[in-house]
């Protein structure tokens, strides 16, 4: 992409905007989907802006390696590996990385998968193990995590604008779409000690959304006003927004990052 915006491109200086924050991100590796050159995905980027940005960061992913990489790209930040869909394995990456940092002030669920084309070609173990992966892991992010979150802490779950919106994975548009209302319950009682909200990105250039493409080639034909699909580093910056204390007084909300597309016209 041309002419972007150092932010957009991930070249921009740290200005402190989380120093002294200890900031778990749950998903934080990068799969290639059988890309040579893979773009940043959203998970990296987050991890690496926040060190930059101040914050010590443990890098969470079911692919400990994964994590690994992700975490030698950022100073001094842990890795750590577990399944965010198990009660227990979440638990105990929680408990992990507070111990690692010496507590926590944030969070970021950052997790999410497909299966299943259609409501008739989608089985019900698609649809459970979507639902486990994209829902239950967010829902046990902030029922454990709501607890080891220092005062002025911050939790950010990652959605979808997919779950606002037809796609041909019913799995994964549901289980976006509960996430409103799960950052809602979160949100009230979390509140006044921590505040919780959902990032909503739109279509982002990382290896998982060409690999959609590739399946649904309309997914690519879309009419976006901004005129291409975001960076992953402008989704970080998002979620960088919502951890820092310049959202101090903003909970119980989403923040759409999508350049615009879901106020464009269909045809």
């Amino acid at each position: 992409m041309d002419g972007l915006a150092p932010e957009s491109e991930g070249s921009a200086p740290g200005r402190g905007r989380l120093e002294g924050r200890r900031v778990l991100v749950v998903g934080g590796g990068q799969q290639t989907h059988g890309l040579e050159d893979p773009p940043i995905g959203n998970g990296r980027a987050m991890s690496v802006l926040f060190a930059r940005e101040g914050a010590a960061v443990a890098v969470a992913d079911i692919d400990r390696a994964s994590a690994e990489e992700t975490a030698a790209l950022c100073e001094a930040a842990v890795a750590l590996a577990g399944d965010a869909s198990d009660e227990a394995s979440m638990e105990r990456m929680l408990a992990a990385a507070a111990e690692s940092l010496g507590g926590l002030d944030g969070i970021v669920l950052n997790v999410g998968i497909g299966a299943g084309l259609g409501v008739q070609g989608t089985s019900v173990e698609d649809w459970d193990r979507v639902l486990a992966v994209n829902l239950r892991a967010h829902f046990l992010g902030c029922k454990h995590g709501l607890p080891l979150l220092a005062e002025g802490g911050a939790i950010v779950l990652v959605g979808s604008l997919a779950g606002t919106q037809y796609i041909p994975v019913p799995a994964y548009g549901a289980s976006k779409a509960a996430l409103e209302s799960l950052t809602r319950s979160a949100a009230v009682e979390g509140a006044p000690a921590v505040r919780v909200n959902l990032l909503v990105p739109g279509l982002i250039d990382t290896s998982l959304g060409r690999r959609a493409t590739e399946l649904t080639p309309d997914r690519g034909q879309v009419r976006i006003p901004l005129r291409r699909q975001g960076t992953a580093w402008e989704v970080a910056y998002g979620a960088l927004y919502l951890l820092s204390a310049e959202s101090a007084y903003v909970t119980g909300s989403a923040l759409v990052v999508d350049g615009g597309l879901s106020q464009a016209p269909r045809r």
